[in-house]
């Protein structure tokens, strides 16, 4: 078996894993039962577009919702209250990249922060983006986009 993996060191906090059978069209599963899907393949990619759902939606949904918590957290250290109704939507776009040589992802963040001045939530996307976990490991990505509405 061949592993992958970050060559950064950190503190472990928690950790995750699933497995997938199948690629884009098969399932993936957490090993405590928790989480199971049917991967089913776009239509755009070739696929029969059924049921399922894939991975760019798995990653819009986890990163959009670590980003908003990410966001609540810095909103807390700086004595900023964040509504019950924000919301974060992530878009991942997945394409041909320029050099031809493969895929990329291009991603987007849009951030909805009810009765927080403009200023100040873009100060708290700023921060957010540094300390996001998916943000780093995205590193400085220059397909992502921050948009406060």
């Amino acid at each position: 078996m061949t592993r992958l993996g970050t060559a950064a060191p950190f503190t472990l906090l928690y950790e995750a894993q699933a497995t997938a059978i199948g690629g884009r069209t098969g399932a993936a599963a957490t090993p405590d039962g928790r989480m199971r899907v049917t991967l089913t393949t776009p239509k755009e990619l070739g696929g029969t577009d059924g049921p399922g759902t894939n991975p760019e939606q798995l990653l819009a949904l986890g990163y959009a919702a670590c980003f908003l918590e990410t966001i609540r957290l810095v909103a807390v250290q700086h004595g900023i209250g964040i509504a019950i109704d924000s919301n974060v939507t992530a878009t991942i776009r997945l394409g041909r990249r320029a050099d031809d040589d493969g895929f990329g992802l291009e991603m987007a963040l849009l951030a909805d922060l009810p009765g927080v001045e403009e200023q100040a939530a873009e100060e708290l996307l700023q921060h957010a983006r540094i300390i996001c976990p998916f943000s780093h490991a995205i590193g400085s990505h220059p397909g992502l986009r921050l948009t406060l509405t």
